[in-house]
C-alpha cells in the first residue's frame, strides 16, 4: 500500500502543482477587510477539496473574525490513533508590489521554483498535507483517524482560534497535531523542530514637555523623551547580552548535556549567521551556542522607535513624546504574565522622574517544547529518513507559533512541527517562493509518515 501510494504521488505531481497554482490566486491576506470576500473563497476552497478527497463532515465554521475549516475522517476505528491536521489559508500583504519580479498572487515557476505569496507559508505546506492523504485515501485507505483545521487568521496573530478551541474540545479531541508550518533546514537536511519560544510584546511611550519645544530656547533644561527612551532600552542589557529586568532568568531552563549536544549537531555555524544576517559580526551571550540563543535562551529586542522629527532636512525640536515597540521572546517556564510585571518593575526603578512613562502590553504566547521521543515525532522521523536517507536534526526556532500552545494548553495536544518551506522562501517578503524539489519530497515524508502511525 506505501509503494502504491508513493506512486500515485509521482503520477500526479503536475495535477497537485496546479491545484496549488489555482488556490495561490486567491489574495486571502487577511489584515485586510478589504479582502474579506476572498477569504472567504479561500475557506471555500479549502473545504471542498477535503470533500474531493474523501474527508467527512467538512464544515466552515464562523469565528469572531476568520472563519475555520473543519473537516475529520473517523473510519479507522477508536483503537486507532487520531492525528489533527493544521494549516492556514491565510497570508501576508504582498507590498511593496513593484519589488515583485511577477505578480504576487499570479503563481510562476522559474526554474525550480514556484513564486507567489502564500507558496511557502503557507498554502504549499497545507496542499502537502492534502496531497499526501489523498495518495494515502487512494491506495487503500488511512489506517489512522484524521481531523483538520484550518485557520484564517494566522498572519494576524491567531486572534480567536484560542476561543475556538476552548469552544470546541471534544471536536477537536486528538492524540497529537501535525503541523507544517516549521519548515526544515535545507533542501538536503531534513529536520523536525521540537520547541518554539513564546513572547511577549510591549509599545513603551515616554512623555516629557507638553508639546514639541524649540531645541535652541529650551535644551539643557528639559530631559528629551528621546533621550530618555534611548537611556531605558540601552539599559535593558549588559554588556554580554544579558537581560537586566529584575527576575528575567529566575524561571528559565538550564541547557542539559543531551540538549548542548542536539545544538552543536545542528549545521549551522557563526559564518552561515554571517551569511543570512548580512551583519558585521555576532552578538549576544558569550558563553552559549548561536543556536542555543536562537532556540533555548530568552531574548529582548527593539523592534521599533520613534520620535520627534524625521523628514528630509532639518528642524530642531525637543520633541514632547517617544515610543518603542519591544519584544522579548521566551523560553519554556517563562510566561509574558511574569514579564509584564518584571518590565513594570525595571521601568519604576530605572525611569528618571523627569519624565512620564507609559507601557502598553500587545500580545503575547507561551513558549513549547515537545519530546523529540514522542511517537508522532518517531514516526516522522523514520519518514524523513525514508526519503532524505539520513536521520533529521532536531532543533529548536526562535519563533512562536501560538497553536501550538494553543493544543497544549486547552486540549493536553502536542504537535509534530516540520514542513517543507527552505530558510530562503523569503516568507512575508516580495518574491515568496516554494523550493518545488522539495515539495514533492515533503509529499513522500508524509505518505510514510501516516503508514508509520500505529
Amino acid at each position: 500500500m506505501l509503494n502504491k501510494a508513493l506512486e500515485f504521488a509521482r503520477q500526479n505531481q503536475e495535477r497537485f502543482l496546479n491545484e496549488l497554482k489555482d488556490v495561490l490566486t486567491i489574495p486571502s491576506i487577511s489584515t485586510d477587510p478589504d479582502h474579506k470576500p476572498d477569504i472567504q473563497r479561500a475557506a471555500e476552497w479549502m473545504a471542498e477539496h477535503l470533500r474531493a478527497i474523501g474527508m467527512d463532515n467538512v464544515q466552515i465554521m464562523p469565528t469572531a473574525g476568520h472563519p475555520v475549516v473543519y473537516g475529520e475522517w473517523l473510519r479507522a476505528g477508536k483503537a486507532a490513533p487520531t492525528v489533527m491536521i493544521y494549516g492556514h489559508y491565510d497570508v501576508q500583504p504582498a507590498d511593496p508590489l513593484e519589488l515583485w519580479s511577477t505578480p504576487p498572487f499570479e503563481p510562476s515557476v522559474r526554474g525550480e521554483n514556484l513564486y507567489a505569496r502564500g507558496s511557502a507559508d503557507m498554502k504549499g505546506q497545507v496542499l502537502a498535507s492534502l496531497k499526501a492523504v489523498e495518495s494515502v485515501m487512494r491506495s487503500g485507505g488511512m489506517r489512522v483517524n484524521l481531523k483538520w483545521l484550518i485557520e484564517g487568521e494566522e498572519e494576524i496573530g491567531s486572534e480567536h482560534l484560542d476561543d475556538f478551541i476552548k469552544n470546541h474540545k471534544e471536536l477537536l479531541a486528538a492524540d497529537f497535531c501535525l503541523n507544517t508550518d516549521a519548515g526544515i533546514l535545507s533542501a538536503d537536511k531534513p529536520s523536525i523542530t521540537t520547541g518554539l519560544r513564546g513572547l511577549a510584546y510591549f509599545e513603551l511611550r515616554v512623555y516629557g514637555p507638553s508639546k514639541d519645544l524649540h531645541s535652541g530656547l529650551f535644551g539643557g533644561i528639559v530631559h528629551n523623551p528621546a533621550q530618555a527612551l534611548a537611556e531605558l532600552i540601552a539599559g535593558m542589557h549588559d554588556k554580554n547580552g544579558k537581560i537586566t529586568l529584575p527576575g528575567f532568568y529566575d524561571k528559565v531552563r538550564k541547557i542539559n548535556k543531551k540538549e548542548h549536544q542536539d545544538f552543536a549537531r545542528l549545521p549551522v555555524n557563526n559564518k552561515l549567521f554571517l551569511q543570512q544576517t548580512g551583519a558585521p559580526a555576532l552578538w549576544g551571550e558569550p558563553k552559549f551556542l548561536p543556536a542555543e540563543r536562537i532556540g533555548a535562551r530568552p531574548t529582548l529586542e527593539i523592534n521599533g522607535l520613534l520620535s520627534g522629527f524625521t523628514g528630509p532636512g532639518s528642524k530642531t525640536v525637543l520633541p514632547a513624546w517617544a515610543m518603542a515597540k519591544i519584544s522579548c521572546r521566551l523560553v519554556p517556564d517563562q510566561t509574558p504574565e511574569d514579564t509584564i510585571k518584571q518590565m513594570k518593575k525595571y521601568l519604576k526603578e530605572h525611569a528618571p522622574k523627569d519624565i512620564k512613562w507609559e507601557l502598553t502590553y500587545l500580545h503575547g504566547a507561551g513558549a513549547a517544547l515537545v519530546s523529540s521521543d514522542s511517537p508522532g515525532v518517531q514516526a516522522m522521523s523514520r519518514a524523513m529518513h525514508s526519503v532524505w536517507g539520513q536521520e533529521p536534526y532536531f532543533l529548536r526556532e526562535g519563533g512562536s507559533i501560538g497553536v501550538v500552545v494553543q493544543l497544549q494548553k486547552h486540549l493536553g495536544v502536542d504537535s509534530v512541527l516540520t514542513g517543507f518551506a527552505l530558510p530562503d522562501c523569503d516568507a512575508h517578503s516580495p518574491n515568496e517562493k516554494l523550493h518545488l524539489p522539495t515539495w514533492y519530497k515533503g509529499i513522500d515524508a508524509l505518505i510514510h509518515f501516516f503508514y508509520n502511525l500505529k
